[in-house]
C-alpha cells in the first residue's frame, strides 16, 4: 500500500460536534412549536440513523407521528442554520491531534478528503471555526450525504469520495467515530482509523483496522505510525 490520501468523517471525528446537533435539533423543535425534545440519552439512540433528516423521521416513525419528508427538508433547513450560528459563538475545537495530522498530511503531499453524511455547509462552518478557512481551503475533496443514493453504512459516500480524489481505495485511510461509519469505509474497501466520541463510545467497532481513543500521536500503533506521515 502507497499512502496517497486521507479521508476524514466530520461529526465526531473532527470535532466533538454533536451537542450542538443536539442542541440546533432542539431549539428548532421549539421556534416551531414541536414538543419534541432530545435529550442525550435518547439522542445517542437516534445517531444510529445516519442524516439529519433521516434522523428526524425515524423519530417520527417510532412515536407514531404524522411527519412528511417535505417537513424534515424544511426543519432540516432551519436546525442547519441554528447550527451554523451555534457554532458562530465560539468554543468549538478540534479533536486531539487532529490539526496536526492535517498539517503533516499536507506537508507531505497527501491528498486530503472528507466522507460525511452531514451537509456541505455544516463541514464549510466547522472549517471557518476551526481553522479560520473555508472547507475547500483545508480539504480537497468533500463528498456528502445528499450527494449520494445511501447514506452510511452504506459505501456510497466513501465510494464518491475515491471516485473524486482518483485514487483506489488501498491508497487511502479513513478517520471515523461511529460503527455506521467503520461499516461504510470497509463496505468501500478503505482501512480505517476509529476514534470513539463522546456519543459513540459504547458502539461495536468490529472491522475497524485501528481503535484510538484520540489521534494524539502518543496513541499511534506502531503499524499505524509507519503509515501516517512522521512528525
Amino acid at each position: 500500500m502507497t499512502l496517497r490520501a486521507l479521508i476524514f468523517d466530520v461529526d465526531g471525528t473532527l470535532a466533538e460536534t454533536e451537542e450542538l446537533h443536539r442542541r440546533a435539533f432542539n431549539d428548532t423543535f421549539a421556534v416551531e412549536g414541536l414538543a419534541w425534545d432530545w435529550d442525550r440519552d435518547g439522542y445517542r439512540e437516534l445517531l444510529k440513523t445516519t442524516g439529519g433528516k433521516e434522523r428526524m423521521l425515524a423519530f417520527a416513525a417510532r412515536e407514531g407521528i404524522d411527519f412528511s419528508t417535505e417537513e424534515a427538508a424544511r426543519l432540516h433547513k432551519i436546525k442547519t442554520a441554528r447550527y451554523a450560528t451555534l457554532v458562530d459563538r465560539g468554543g468549538l475545537e478540534l479533536r486531539p491531534g487532529i490539526a496536526e495530522l492535517i498539517d503533516k498530511a499536507r506537508a507531505h503531499g497527501l491528498k486530503l478528503a472528507v466522507a460525511t453524511t452531514t451537509s456541505p455547509q455544516n463541514v464549510d462552518q466547522l472549517c471557518h471555526s476551526c481553522w479560520g478557512r473555508a472547507a475547500t481551503e483545508v480539504f480537497d475533496t468533500i463528498a456528502a450525504g445528499d450527494q449520494v443514493a445511501q447514506k452510511k453504512p452504506a459505501p456510497d459516500v466513501y465510494q464518491l469520495a475515491l471516485q473524486q480524489l482518483g485514487l483506489p481505495a488501498e491508497d487511502t485511510i479513513a478517520f471515523e467515530d461511529t460503527a455506521n461509519g467503520v461499516r461504510s469505509a470497509r463496505a468501500a474497501g478503505i482501512r480505517v482509523v476509529v476514534t470513539p466520541s463522546m456519543y459513540s463510545g459504547a458502539e461495536d467497532f468490529t472491522g475497524a483496522d485501528w481503535i484510538l481513543p484520540t489521534l494524539a500521536r502518543a496513541n499511534w500503533t506502531a503499524d499505524l505510525a509507519s503509515l501516517l506521515p512522521a512528525a
